[in-house]
């Protein structure tokens, strides 16, 4: 027994087994003579069948033992039947991948948006921008409340309209004391559980706004009366809103939504939480707009500098309401009169020669108009009330 693996017997008699013809497993024909005669055990030669009991033709004839490899020691089996390692897969590169499918004119590849927090140095005049977003327990700011509230504080470079430096981030939920419904609970991802005993940190807070001179947000007319109403320093701040003032179907966009504005330019991320929707709304306000020079950060900018008014058509004929309502005007149930919204004096002049000519048909009438700066706009609380006669 001297040289020989004590093992191998063992082995060999705990694992036989019959194969069906052409196994490829290790067994008594080239692969059993492959093994060094020293490794080889001693088994005793089957005999051969004698010509009367070969099986019938129909039977397969029974297979050969066979050598079990998985517990044999790696020193005894052939170098044909040692495991042979997977080469290393390299990571594919996706960006390479996106771009090549980007290429084709039959696919568009949507990239998940990744927003920086550090821009380039300021090269001028800057202005201190805050981008604003909430998340509410409903729509009506007079009883229902803010749950989150997200800024993101930056210097606006004025000669490039791009953030410039550092972005500041807040991001705060608070408690409304009550639970939320099932559908702000979907819309939101925000649970009762999440905000049970939060508070908007207030101090963070004013510390953003010190030094602010515009507030941007997508939709300031929901926004705005829902943060003045629980943080009253934001009612001394200009504000602008990048949903109604910007023209997006002018600029050939389909949709003024965030996540419609978003998609159109390649993006796509998680809405309706409120700091990841600033983030998004930053990176639609930075690329230029397709029909001006500008960005939409200096469209807004400049819409924040000029005043902007509101247009009752007094006494309108209650024939032309479906007149009205084609040209966008809105019914104001608690004045009970029709009004629209006009970004500055040429489209004011314009909108009340309509009226005369088509609502009033020449007829002598008086009309209010209320002048509101960036300071009220979008607040609910009046501006500077006139009547002009047409």
């Amino acid at each position: 027994m001297e040289g020989r693996c004590p093992l191998v017997p063992l082995v060999f008699c705990l694992f036989m087994k019959t194969t069906p013809p052409g196994s490829t497993q290790l067994g008594f024909g080239d692969d059993f003579d492959a093994l060094p005669l020293s490794h080889r055990p001693s088994v005793a030669k089957p005999r051969k069948a004698s010509a009367s009991k070969q099986p019938p033709a129909t039977q397969a004839p029974p297979s050969p033992p066979v050598l079990a490899t998985a517990l044999l020691p790696a020193a005894v089996l052939p170098a044909a039947v040692l495991p042979v390692p997977e080469p290393d897969r390299a990571e594919p590169d996706w960006a390479q991948l996106a771009s090549t499918l980007n290429s084709h004119p039959d696919y568009r590849v949507l990239r998940r948006l990744a927003p920086p927090l550090l821009f380039p140095p300021a090269s001028g005049p800057t202005l201190r921008v805050l981008v604003l977003d909430t998340e509410t327990t409903g729509l009506n700011a007079s009883r229902d409340k803010v749950i989150e509230l997200a800024l993101l504080a930056f210097d606006l470079d004025l000669a490039t309209g791009q953030p410039a430096g550092q972005l500041q981030v807040y991001d705060g939920l608070e408690d409304p004391g009550a639970p939320l419904s099932t559908e702000v609970q979907q819309l939101t991802s925000i649970s009762d559980d999440m905000l049970r005993g939060q508070r908007l940190d207030e101090a963070r807070v004013a510390e953003l706004l010190a030094g602010a001179q515009l507030v941007i947000a997508h939709n300031a007319a929901f926004d705005r009366p829902f943060v003045e109403a629980r943080l009253p320093a934001f009612a001394e701040l200009n504000w602008a809103c990048s949903f109604a003032d910007i023209d997006w179907k002018r600029q050939g966009r389909d949709s003024a939504k965030l996540s419609a504005l978003a998609l159109q330019l390649g993006w796509f991320y998680d809405a309706h939480r409120a700091e990841m929707d600033c983030h998004a709304l930053l990176a639609v306000l930075r690329p230029p707009l397709p029909l001006d020079e500008r960005n939409g950060l200096m469209h807004l900018v400049e819409a924040a500098e000029r005043p902007s008014y509101r247009l009752q058509a007094t006494g309108a004929p209650f024939e032309a309401k479906d007149l009205l309502k084609a040209r966008n005007y809105r019914w104001d149930g608690n004045l009970r009169v029709w009004f629209t919204q006009l970004k500055d004096e040429p489209a004011l002049l314009a909108e009340t020669q309509w009226l005369k000519a088509q609502v009033y048909e020449g007829r002598p009438a008086r009309v209010q108009v209320e002048q509101q700066g960036a300071r009220q706009r979008y607040s609910g609380r009046p501006g500077r009330l006139d009547v002009r006669a047409l």
